[in-house]
């Protein structure tokens, strides 16, 4: 007989299989990497769009409140074209101290912030790093696309030095329902015809389709919260900014 996962070892999704967009479970890691591969020449643009153009700052000003210092190893995990890297480049962080892992190659294609970063393929539940290699590890608007929230935070408290801190970005599903509509619309009407409208590309649209209903189907903040906590971390808290920002802070306890 198999024997009983321990708390915080059994698989938790972030969502339900979408089957809108895919088929089963085993299928949603090639959905997304595709999606994420052909949209990366939009990428960015629908950051700003989808912010007002604010992202840039939010990112920086969010870094430094969590802890981001010069001197610091960090890691960006899910790091995509690099605008959290940007931000803490911006934020006083040493290039040659900076890693960033992401499963897409083409967002790792556009992620050319600053020669001396190191960049590297690979997933969240599996970081290609070394245990304790990090003073600060971040992961910006993607935990809704991995596969495994209790690994990734697993694998977040296996790569940091004790006292390092985690910082986790989300846009979590608004409490309100008119607020819940107002993101529905435009998510799933405003800005992928907007996005159509400025490249014509097809993926780009579907992507943001695909950001809502992950938004929508995402397991609520405490089952996150409890996550880290179960992986280890200590000084685990939600800040949120506005109705739909989520910071999750926490912490490697010190030895």
């Amino acid at each position: 007989m198999k024997p009983a996962s321990k708390p915080g070892e059994e698989s938790l999704p972030p969502h339900p299989v979408l089957g809108k967009f895919y088929g089963a479970a085993d299928e949603r890691r090639a959905f997304v990497n595709k999606l994420f591969d052909e949209a990366a020449p939009d990428y960015d643009w629908v950051s700003g769009m989808m912010s007002f153009w604010s992202d840039g700052f939010y990112r920086k000003d969010v870094l430094k409140r969590a802890g981001l210092a010069p001197g610091m190893d960090f890691l960006d995990v899910a790091t995509g074209t690099g605008l959290m890297i940007k931000a803490a480049l911006q934020a006083g962080a040493d290039p040659k101290r900076i890693s960033g892992v992401d499963p897409s190659t083409g967002m790792l294609a556009r992620n050319q912030w600053h020669k001396d970063v190191r960049l590297m393929q690979g997933i969240g539940e599996a970081l290609p790093v070394p245990d304790g290699a990090f003073d600060f590890v971040c992961m910006g608007y993607a935990l809704r696309h991995v596969e495994d929230v209790n690994k990734l935070a697993r694998e977040f408290h296996r790569v940091l030095r004790p006292g390092g801190r985690l910082l986790i970005l989300e846009i979590t599903r608004p409490r309100s329902a008119l607020g819940l509509a107002l993101l529905r619309f435009n998510m799933k009407t405003i800005l992928p015809r907007l996005a159509w409208l400025r490249s014509r590309n097809a993926s780009t649209a579907k992507l943001m389709e695909y950001y809502w209903a992950t938004i929508e189907e995402c397991v609520p903040p405490a089952t996150i919260i409890d996550a880290l906590k179960l992986a280890g971390f200590s000084h685990v808290a939600r800040k949120t900014t506005g109705p739909i920002l989520s910071e999750y802070v926490a912490q490697r306890a010190p030895c």
